[in-house]
């Protein structure tokens, strides 16, 4: 016999293989949908609901806490029933002076996850990304000061790192000229023998994005220069949407900062970029 866990994993791989609505997966999986809610919020089944002990006393006054409950639905967030504004407000509005605060507290904490549900509203999840072996990678640019010929410079670390593996190329250059950029690209796709399957993806930076058409999805009007490059490497770009809208289409490489932190602490000292420093991480300053 299938267990719940079983079910519960059925449900989510369909919903993310295949796309199906939640009509759709209560019935080719026979079950309810707010079955199918819970198997989407979390991947494991709720535990078995512990006996709820009698409350003859508050049966009168369940339906003026549900209708409380129900009004949070569309108040502000931060102005939604507390258990302890519900119990004042019995007392107040409905002469439910009889009622213990924790019998009141009980039946809401069991019940507003309740009225959630059965309006459609779902808490918010994230489905972890999965990529292919060698089919996506990610780029960005970040500042990092080095000690240039003794002097304290700030420098542009491009970074390269595969979504999969999570192998990663890092090169320091002077600026984020689109000279850097590109010699980036050229050095990585050298460093681990090919190049991105699918796409790789990107900030709108000014290097590659000429303008971003908004109200078009992901439509940009892209650099020739770097059009012409994609085009001979044969790889196609995936362009994050601005602001945090994008923040986690691009969450692996997303500002360098664990590399600059692990690698160059403290400031690397060379005499010239063209030269990895002497007690360097492997892959150094070029």
């Amino acid at each position: 016999m299938e267990s719940r866990v079983e079910l519960f994993a059925r449900i989510r791989r369909d919903a993310r293989v295949e796309g199906l609505s939640i009509r759709e997966l209560a019935r080719r999986h026979g079950v309810g949908r707010p079955t199918v809610r819970q198997a989407l919020a979390q991947a494991e089944p709720p535990a078995r609901k512990s006996r709820v002990r009698s409350a003859p006393r508050l049966d009168a006054f369940k339906a003026a806490i549900d209708e409380m409950l129900g009004q949070d639905l569309d108040g502000p967030r931060k102005q939604r029933h507390t258990a302890r504004r519900i119990f004042v407000r019995l007392a107040e509005e409905h002469g439910a002076t009889e009622l213990s605060y924790s019998t009141v507290r009980d039946y809401v904490r069991r019940r507003r996850p309740e009225i959630n549900i059965e309006a459609g509203r779902l808490p918010e999840v994230f489905i972890p990304q999965e990529h292919a072996p060698g089919a996506e990678a990610e780029v960005d640019f970040g500042e990092v000061w080095v000690v240039l010929a003794g002097v304290r410079t700030k420098c542009q670390m491009f970074a390269f790192r595969l979504s999969h593996s999570g192998k990663a190329i890092h090169r320091i250059y002077p600026t984020q000229a689109q000279e850097a950029f590109l010699e980036g690209h050229i050095d990585a796709f050298a460093d681990i023998g090919g190049i991105p399957t699918r796409h790789i993806r990107y900030d709108n930076l000014t290097d590659a994005v000429v303008k971003v058409i908004y109200g078009t999805g992901r439509q940009r009007t892209e650099n020739q220069r770097w059009l012409l490059f994609r085009s001979h490497y044969g790889f196609d770009a995936f362009y994050c949407h601005p602001g945090n809208e994008g923040a986690h289409e691009k969450g692996g490489i997303e500002g360098v900062g664990r590399f600059r932190r692990t690698h160059l602490s403290p400031m690397p000292v060379v005499d010239s970029l063209a030269e990895p420093e002497s007690e360097g991480p492997s892959v150094g300053p070029r």
